[in-house]
């Protein structure tokens, strides 16, 4: 299996072609992201995870155009992105992203709305907390870190519930959710 861990960063994964801009860290593929075409050839991955990238990219949609070129047919695409309600909490991010991502890959949608690129979506779930391993180097204690995964549990268990009713109401009510996930699958175009 053929597997991409698009803008890696510190998280490099073994048996992955890793990638990143930064030549600092250990990479596979050096590449400036917001360029495009990537050096990969048409359908070379089955897998392509990209883990909190699309939000530091200039123009995320044309980036997930070209996961698409890269990604085999019936392929997994795995992406996570910070939830509008938390999306501009890094000085580096350009967008948050919400339950309507996924519309603008579905070829049933609007004319005007959708990207040409039939992913269908597999798997969305919201993330009310999503970086415990960063709240340590933060100062957070590991009291306050079980106390904060309790609760985790619980908000993440009503939003499988209902993904679109927690993004646009409830999570102005718990204070936002720091990330959503997708799975798409790659579908043929269809002529």
């Amino acid at each position: 299996m053929n597997k991409l861990n698009l803008g890696c960063g510190i998280d490099y994964k073994e048996g992955f072609v890793n990638v990143d801009f930064h030549s600092h860290i250990n990479i596979d593929v050096q590449h400036n992201l917001n360029v495009t075409p990537y050096p990969f050839k048409d359908n070379e991955f089955d897998y392509i995870l990209a883990s909190h990238v699309l939000e530091h990219l200039d123009k995320p949609f044309e980036i997930m155009k070209e996961i698409y070129r890269i990604l085999k047919p019936g392929g997994t695409a795995h992406i996570k992105v910070p939830h509008f309600s938390r999306g501009l909490t890094h000085s580096e991010h350009k967008a948050g992203f919400d339950v309507t991502f996924p519309y603008y890959f579905n070829p049933n949608f609007t004319k005007s709305g959708y990207y040409g690129i039939p992913l269908k979506l597999e798997k969305m779930e919201l993330h009310y907390f999503a970086f415990f391993h960063l709240l340590p180097y933060m100062g957070v204690g590991k009291i306050t870190i079980f106390f904060m995964k309790i609760v985790n549990t619980f908000i993440n268990f009503f939003a499988k519930l209902s993904p679109q009713l927690c993004s646009r109401v409830w999570c102005f009510w718990v204070g936002g959710f720091e990330e959503i996930e997708f799975i798409f699958t790659k579908e043929e175009k269809k002529l």
